[in-house]
């Protein structure tokens, strides 16, 4: 019993000479630890009440935009804009109020909007179709060259099609027909066959004299000819 009791002491002197020794670090590290734990709890707290309030908001504007008022909507939208810009809801505000502009003829509101979105957006996927709708309207506005400078940033590789397609069209109000086949024919070889959506730019390239079968047919007898 007493060598129990003297193996314990040793134990416990090794233990009080390494608290001495280490103790202060020890504590350091998990007041760091825990501190970080808390806050990270606490950040993701904020950010799911800052996501529900957003979605409020969105919400609050899309009913002002069904029930026809504009001006409620105007506010809620300033109001996403201003307390929430990082979040998914208010780049969906911005492409909602952007909507409302075109159908009301307010093209400045409308591509005030579509560059708010571009320029805060978060989300990769809304900011692409920001860039299209953005572009989209510079081209009816004549302004070109600053709807390709649009289409110029990089975007998710399922938008990428889309992008050629919106190039080849500004190409095409350019008088650009050799530039605009070649945005044409690579939006059509990126598009899944499945995707109806082909088709219109099938009908494009075919309007400009280069129909993608007819393409393909001509490269095979090519091939075919040059065969020994």
């Amino acid at each position: 019993m007493a060598t129990y009791d003297n193996e314990q002491q040793e134990q416990l002197d090794q233990f009080k000479h390494f608290w001495k020794q280490y103790g202060n670090l020890i504590t350091w590290v998990l007041v760091l630890v825990l501190g970080a734990y808390a806050a990270w709890t606490g950040y993701q707290y904020w950010q799911q009440k800052r996501g529900l309030a957003a979605a409020g908001l969105y919400e609050e504007m899309d009913r002002a935009v069904s029930g026809g008022q504009s001006d409620k909507a105007a506010q809620a939208f300033a109001d996403l804009k201003k307390d929430y810009a990082g979040t998914t809801f208010a780049a969906q505000g911005a492409l909602l109020a952007a909507k409302v502009a075109l159908e009301q003829q307010k093209t400045d509101d409308a591509k005030s909007a579509l560059q708010w979105a571009v320029d805060q957006g978060k989300n990769p996927d809304l900011v692409a179709i920001a860039r299209l709708r953005l572009a989209g309207v510079q081209m009816d506005a004549q302004a070109h060259d600053d709807a390709l400078k649009t289409l110029s940033a990089s975007v998710p590789a399922e938008f990428a099609p889309l992008v050629d397609d919106r190039r080849g069209d500004i190409l095409v109000a350019q008088g650009k027909k050799d530039e605009a086949i070649k945005a044409y024919r690579a939006a059509w070889d990126a598009m899944p066959p499945e995707v109806e959506y082909r088709r219109f730019i099938e009908g494009k390239l075919t309007a400009l004299g280069q129909a993608p079968v007819a393409v393909a047919a001509e490269a095979a007898s090519s091939v075919a000819a040059s065969a020994p």
